[in-house]
């Protein structure tokens, strides 16, 4: 009988292989999800039910459950602020304590009024000692050797690795008071980075809008120009913080980019002719499928502008600043897809099954997915499920 058992066994092991059943995973390290700008946590949102990470559905549960079960975190950090004081944010939550921006950098950087250590933004490392209730801290136990896997969308991806540079290399103005963040040293502590979306080069959507006639107000411009000149979203301010924000190698790296515009054509090229009935070769269109708000900057022209050139067509060359052409034209509606790969001067190459360290290891582009298609929120885009998907056999395969 035993002999049968076995023989039993072994026959449904062959069968799984041949099947393609998963392999055990290398590891099972927290997995912690970052939202970009105007991003919002899983529990404050006006509708209550829609989530960041993936709209009426849930990312992070999905994730949770695929050839699980993971420990998946979902992040809550600045909606409209630096990748420096999100980092911040990010550390406090992960690890716990309180929130500290550091002395030297409130001083130099921050917004009238910042506060080093604003009071509330504190979460709870031991649940038996918390008398303030506050809430708990994803992962107290964090460090080089507890490991997490951090996956960013959009300005989440520069993020995290604002928060890597801190962990690793420390403030670049020295002590910033005394807080656990900005001492260095903390080398391993992120397994792996994913970035999707992500403006690693910035984005030319700040520069598109902000330079239509000052009559153009909209929510959206008037976002963008909260100060977001001196921060890390447009291609110049990128460029700086790319000098700083360093490739770990002790990092695993990978990226995804998004693509929902088309080149021009007279016809049938999937785009919204609405929008953009007359086409030129030379540039790119929102597809029809593309969240409608942000067809308006996505093709040639900015809609409602008079000749104002949209990202599918903005171009500058101006001197001492980043020379954005033809390359910058394809996007998702947000953020220009040749920014997306990986940040420039930095080390990249096409994933072919094995990550290496210390790189970035570029997934390729979804052609088709916009920015937000890539959260599944409600659009008549594919499913991003199959993206999250994959990330997860990778990251779980890591050694």
């Amino acid at each position: 009988m035993l002999r049968l058992t076995n023989t039993c066994a072994c026959a449904l092991l062959a069968l799984a292989a041949l099947l393609g059943a998963p392999a055990r995973a290398a590891n099972n390290d927290p997995v912690v999800l970052v939202h970009g700008v105007l991003g919002f946590g899983p529990q404050s949102h006006p509708l209550g039910s829609f989530l960041y990470w993936g709209g009426y559905g849930d990312i992070a549960a999905h994730l949770a459950v695929y050839h699980g079960p993971h420990t998946v975190f979902t992040a809550q950090v600045g909606a409209i602020a630096s990748n420096w004081d999100r980092a911040a944010e990010l550390f406090a939550q992960i690890k716990g304590g309180c929130v500290d921006y550091g002395a030297h950098h409130v001083a130099r950087y921050g917004y009238p009024g910042q506060q080093q250590k604003p009071a509330g933004k504190c979460w709870a490392a031991d649940p038996a000692h918390n008398p303030r209730g506050y809430p708990l801290a994803f992962y107290p136990q964090w460090d080089g050797a507890h490991p997490i896997h951090m996956i960013g969308h959009s300005q989440g991806g520069t993020t995290i690795r604002a928060l890597i540079q801190l962990l690793e290399h420390g403030s670049p103005d020295g002590d910033e008071g005394g807080g656990a963040l900005y001492q260095g040293g903390k080398v391993g502590w992120v397994k792996s980075v994913v970035t999707i979306s992500a403006p690693h080069d910035g984005t030319t959507l700040r520069d598109a809008v902000l330079d239509v006639l000052p009559n153009l107000r909209s929510p959206l411009r008037d976002i963008l120009d909260n100060e977001l000149a001196h921060w890390e979203l447009a291609p110049d301010g990128a460029r700086e913080f790319n000098r700083w924000a360093l490739t770990s190698p002790s990092t695993y790296y990978f990226s995804v980019g998004t693509l929902a515009t088309e080149a021009g054509a007279w016809c049938c090229n999937g785009t919204d002719r609405i929008i953009a009935p007359v086409q030129s070769t030379e540039f790119q269109y929102p597809r029809t499928d593309m969240i409608p708000y942000f067809k308006l900057f996505a093709g040639e022209w900015i809609v409602g502008a008079l000749a104002q050139p949209g990202m599918g067509a903005y171009t500058q060359n101006a001197p001492g600043r980043v020379r954005i052409d033809s390359r910058w034209f394809p996007n998702d509606g947000v953020v220009n897809t040749v920014s997306m790969r990986a940040p420039a001067g930095h080390p990249v190459r096409d994933y072919d099954g094995t990550a290496v360290r210390g790189t970035w290891n570029f997934l390729g582009n979804y052609r088709g997915y916009d920015h937000f298609d890539v959260l599944n929120w409600p659009n008549p885009g594919p499913s991003a499920d199959p993206i999250y998907e994959r990330i997860s056999d990778i990251i779980f395969g890591l050694e």
